[in-house]
């Protein structure tokens, strides 16, 4: 049996397809090679058309199956991984109402700020393991308040992921991983959060239904057919965030496993036995890919808006596009640790968690005219990011969450050697880079519900480590002091 697995990304999809029989994967692929486009009309605004995903979806099916040769019918089955805390409107036409609110999306932080005051801090926290701050349930309460007539229109929410799933069966349906990154479920009460849906007035019914994570949760349409290549019938049999499902794609599933990834945002995501939270939010902690209310397997979260990004705004403002990620790495390479005193905060793509629902835009402190050139701020923005790593890092550990070890996908700011052995020195810890990715975690998961595996341990096997970081114990103490200067310049 072949599997499909896809990753909706805010920049791009990525397509996997893997063989049950060999446990082998055939080929990835993305689409597009440049980057989807991300509206902002105004300050801290992130908006995406949901119909852009879609048609990356389709593109990137068709540009598999023809890289791969592979037999079409053979799929038995698709899994998704999707972007995070999206919302997504549709009518009872299942027409978008508006463009989606994304991951990195800053204008609902007042909203959620508001529900959080006056449902109660101590029964957010114990109840929703997190405040409403800017996720789902807020920008729903946004549109709500900004935009009432869109509001009486909408027939039901979606986040990215339900929305690719609607799509490609038709079929209207959530999970509760999904409603616990929105807000919108009550761990104590295992149940939608009635006192959310109270505080912003929402209709009941404008949630979907929930599906289980491992399940099949509808058939491919006869028109989804026609656009993604594929033959009618397939089921889609998983739906997950990205970030527990490339949790999962690591193998990230157990108690006291931790998995990192470093793309357009930086995240450190952490499996706890049982619903635990972190009492200054933050981070934040949602239903894992396997929670149960029998097993609640809980993931917590650390995420830095601005990683990736900063790294793709510095290679834009220099003029050097038409380098290639290796020569810029290349370039910092030339310049010793610590960036000749040039510090980096790399917070500006929105609001960031961890500062407390903070914006406070980028910042480059210690420049010196004559010393400094775009090598150093290369460099600088690395550190700079893995100091904002460490920050987070830090606050897991306040909760007792142990981190030892970072498995890591071999890919984006991974590849980096400056960038992860200043993580595994700063931090303390060994990053084991192996080989998969999102998508391909996400085609694996698929062959629980298809009948493939029998259950999500056997799909998961261990990926081969390609490399491992130990800390470097000649820098810990360059490596101390940077990030104690970093620190005391955090705004």
């Amino acid at each position: 049996m072949l599997l499909l697995g896809f990753d909706i990304g805010s920049s791009s999809v990525k397509a996997a397809l893997v063989d049950t029989d060999t446990g082998q994967t055939l080929g990835v692929t993305r689409y597009p090679e440049t980057e989807m486009p991300i509206s902002s009309p105004f300050p801290d605004y992130a908006e995406q058309d949901p119909g852009d995903w879609w048609r990356a979806v389709c593109e990137a099916t068709r540009k598999l199956l023809a890289q791969t040769g592979a037999h079409a019918h053979d799929i038995g089955g698709i899994g998704i991984g999707y972007q995070m805390h999206g919302l997504v409107c549709v009518d009872r036409n299942g027409q978008v109402l508006r463009p989606a609110i994304i991951w990195c999306d800053s204008r609902a932080v007042t909203q959620g700020q508001k529900a959080f005051e006056d449902i109660g801090e101590a029964y957010c926290l114990n109840h929703y393991l997190n405040s409403p701050g800017n996720f789902t349930a807020s920008k729903l309460g946004w549109v709500k308040q900004w935009q009432p007539r869109t509001f009486e229109k909408i027939y039901k929410i979606m986040l990215p992921g339900d929305y690719i799933a609607y799509r490609m069966t038709g079929e209207i349906a959530t999970t509760i991983t999904g409603l616990s990154e929105a807000i919108l479920w009550d761990f104590q009460k295992e149940k939608v959060a009635t006192e959310v849906m109270r505080h912003f007035g929402f209709p009941d019914d404008i949630l979907p239904d929930i599906v289980p994570v491992f399940s099949r949760q509808g058939v491919l349409s006869g028109k989804a057919c026609e656009e993604m290549g594929l033959p009618a019938g397939i089921p889609v049999c998983y739906r997950a965030g990205d970030q527990p499902n490339n949790a999962l794609a690591l193998n990230v599933l157990r108690p006291g496993e931790v998995a990192a990834t470093g793309g357009t945002s930086g995240v450190v995501y952490a499996v706890s036995g049982e619903p635990v939270f972190d009492s200054r939010v933050r981070v934040n902690s949602f239903a894992h890919v396997n929670y149960t209310p029998e097993n609640p397997l809980t993931g917590i979260l650390l995420c830095i808006n601005g990683t990736g990004s900063a790294y793709r705004w510095a290679r834009q403002s220099f003029g050097h596009q038409a380098h290639s990620y290796d020569e810029l790495e290349k370039m910092a390479a030339t310049v010793p640790a610590g960036s000749d005193g040039l510090l980096s905060h790399p917070f500006g793509n929105g609001a960031e968690r961890v500062l407390g629902n903070k914006n406070p835009g980028a910042t480059f402190s210690g420049i010196q005219f004559n010393r400094h050139e775009a090598r150093h701020f290369y460099r600088a923005i690395l550190e700079g990011i893995a100091c904002s790593f460490v920050h987070g890092i830090e606050a897991m550990r306040e909760m007792e969450v142990s981190v030892k070890v970072l498995r890591v996908g071999a890919d984006n700011l991974f590849q980096s050697d400056i960038f992860t052995q200043t993580l595994a020195t700063m931090a303390h810890t060994r990053i084991e880079l192996r080989s998969t990715t999102g998508a391909t975690g996400a085609a694996f998961a698929a062959g629980v519900a298809a009948g493939a595996y029998s259950h999500i341990g056997e799909a998961m096997q261990e990926s081969p480590i390609l490399h491992e970081v130990e800390p470097d114990e000649n820098k810990q103490n360059l490596y101390r002091d940077l990030y104690r200067r970093w620190k005391r310049n955090l705004r």
